[in-house]
């Protein structure tokens, strides 16, 4: 039902959208559930979630009591980690309108592998670019993106191990600047979705229900862009 309403929406924002400039990324959202819940799936009886400071604790070996899709996780080094998911919006650049929106269990390769599933979603290939951060900068990644045809203009990461895998023959042309500069738009997105609609911190347990939510949020988001440009091209 969530995803039929937002592609119900997409339909209605046609006349705005882009089809060939995409950019995509994730956001964290921190999941209903406490540390104290994320707790040994054998129910070690010395490990009751009361004393878990200076324990190893993995996805592998813990899970959560209250909401067992939730994964512990960290999006970024230097910050703690937290039991949550991650959500993920394909953006057309022309408007800033989001065409694709899924939510997934959080973990190391959940970014990339829905923003491939985005794009055939879609159905996005030859003549198109994806922009994306330098999380999706993998040799992995940018391969994928190309086998779909899509031209991949991730942000360079050059202190990744063995360099980027984007080159001079895709940062030379013109057009991998301006979806680099299309790109931060995304962020309005998640601005929006996490603080007005409420998913900063989600108050639904599941992957099902989490992914419902979010979805509809982004058809919302879409919602309230449409207002705005309609306005502006009725003025």
């Amino acid at each position: 039902m969530a995803q039929r309403f937002f592609q119900l929406v997409v339909e209605q924002a046609t006349p705005w959208l882009s089809d060939e400039h995409f950019t995509v990324d994730g956001t964290l959202i921190e999941a209903w559930a406490g540390h104290k819940s994320f707790q040994r799936k054998d129910d070690d009886p010395d490990d009751q979630g009361r004393h878990f400071h200076g324990q190893t604790r993995t996805n592998d070996t813990h899970a959560s009591k209250t909401d067992p899709d939730a994964r512990l996780y960290r999006k970024s080094d230097g910050v703690e980690a937290r039991l949550a998911y991650l959500g993920h919006v394909l953006m057309e650049n022309r408007h800033g309108l989001v065409v694709q929106a899924r939510a997934t269990q959080a973990t190391g390769t959940a970014e990339r592998d829905a923003a491939l599933e985005m794009l055939r979603a879609h159905g996005a290939g030859p003549g198109c670019t994806l922009g994306a951060d330098k999380h999706y900068d993998t040799r992995g990644c940018v391969a994928d993106v190309r086998a779909l045809g899509v031209t991949p203009h991730v942000s360079q990461n050059l202190n990744r191990h063995g360099g980027s895998a984007i080159d001079g023959r895709t940062t030379r042309h013109e057009g991998y600047a301006m979806s680099q500069a299309c790109r931060p738009r995304v962020e309005r997105v998640f601005g929006w979705i996490k603080p007005i609609a409420g998913l900063r911190k989600i108050k639904l347990r599941g992957l099902a229900h989490v992914e419902w939510l979010f979805v509809f949020a982004c058809a919302a988001f879409n919602v309230k862009r449409l207002v705005n440009l309609r306005a502006r091209a009725a003025a």
